[in-house]
């Protein structure tokens, strides 16, 4: 009877071992479980050009940046925000001063401020909700610049517009929004058709104009060149004709200077006083004067002398042809030139008296 008691002993025990070694078992399996489980979704990777917004229980405390970190997945959430510059591509309607209607497509590019993350995500949220105050604060401050200039205004300075564009936006999405407008740039402007063809037909009526008054200036300038050409064809003929006259004069005074000499000459072979005198002009050039002295000379002697001059302003043009008449007033004889082509062959010569 001792016997059964002590096997029954026995048997409980190995019993109590068993379960406590299932106890540890299960214990440790479930240690197990939530260690190979719980362990690798908690360590995070945040990849180069994110930023993470750690939150706890929905709090936003601390902010990841590229690398690995370990937090326990289910108390800490990573929210990623793209850290990027972001483009903005934005296309919508307008007006300008004078009511044309224009569909504007512009590009806006930022980049949020990485170190004010989580005041990103207390206030916005998400990035898309701050996106979208981006997107109506831009399309608002467009239009508003656009508005303020006529379309022909826009068409014609439209690169320095653009600027005044993306200052007004780059004022308007302050330190409020927590990101840096790195640039806005507008890329289309489209009018109505209507408005373009009238745009293209004004352009192209100007051009026509500015051609016209391109010929014009053209044909002024050729007219004042031709008429300088004429001018100074006419001066040249003028300062020809001058010299012409010039010479002609030289030629009237050499042929009188010679006369004078040939008078002189006759006056002294006559008898009669020739006085000379040294003149100085008004071009300082200096001449010789002479003056015949008819004083105590009889009618008879002076109509002698006077012959004699015509005589020798006959022979100073005679042409070697003799005379066909001779004519003598009883002092003098004169011997005159026929006619030209008023010779006849075989004409006699004849004499008279003058009175």
């Amino acid at each position: 009877m001792g016997g059964g008691f002590c096997v029954r002993a026995k048997q409980r025990g190995d019993a109590a071992v068993l379960k406590k070694r299932s106890i540890l078992l299960f214990a440790a399996g479930a240690v197990f479980f939530v260690l190979f489980f719980l362990i690798p979704f908690s360590f995070r990777t945040v990849e180069a050009g994110e930023v993470a917004v750690v939150k706890h229980m929905g709090e936003a405390r601390r902010i990841r940046t590229a690398g690995t970190y370990f937090d326990f997945w289910i108390t800490e959430k990573y929210e990623i925000y793209d850290a990027k510059v972001q483009n903005m591509d934005i296309s919508t309607a307008a007006y300008s001063k004078d009511a044309q209607t224009m569909d504007i497509s512009m590009t806006v590019q930022y980049q949020i401020d990485t170190t004010k993350a989580i005041e990103i995500a207390n206030r916005y949220g998400t990035l898309s909700t701050l996106s979208n105050r981006i997107l109506s604060v831009s399309i608002e401050k467009a239009k508003s610049t656009l508005s303020a200039y006529s379309a022909m205004t826009i068409i014609e300075t439209r690169a320095s517009i653009s600027p005044e564009v993306e200052k007004a936006i780059k004022e308007s999405v302050d330190e409020n929004y927590y990101v840096n407008i790195e640039a806005v740039v507008l890329t289309n402007i489209d009018f109505s058709d209507a408005f373009e063809q009238t745009v293209e037909d004004k352009m192209i009526a100007e051009q026509e104009k500015l051609k016209a008054e391109y010929e014009k200036e053209t044909a002024i300038v050729n007219a004042e060149k031709e008429l300088e050409v004429a001018k100074l064809s006419a001066e040249a003929r003028i300062e020809s004709a001058k010299a012409d006259a010039q010479a002609q004069i030289e030629v009237a005074r050499a042929e009188a200077q010679a006369i004078r000499l040939k008078s002189v000459e006759v006056a002294r072979a006559l008898g009669f006083t020739v006085t000379e005198e040294v003149v100085t002009g008004e071009d300082e050039s200096q001449n010789v004067e002479y003056t015949i002295d008819f004083t105590d000379k009889t009618p008879e002697e002076i109509a002698l002398i006077t012959e004699y001059l015509k005589y020798v302003e006959y022979l100073s043009k005679w042409d070697g042809k003799l005379p066909s008449t001779v004519i003598t007033d009883g002092s003098a004889s004169v011997i005159l030139p026929l006619p030209d082509g008023g010779a006849e062959s075989g004409a006699e010569g004849g004499t008279g008296s003058g009175n």
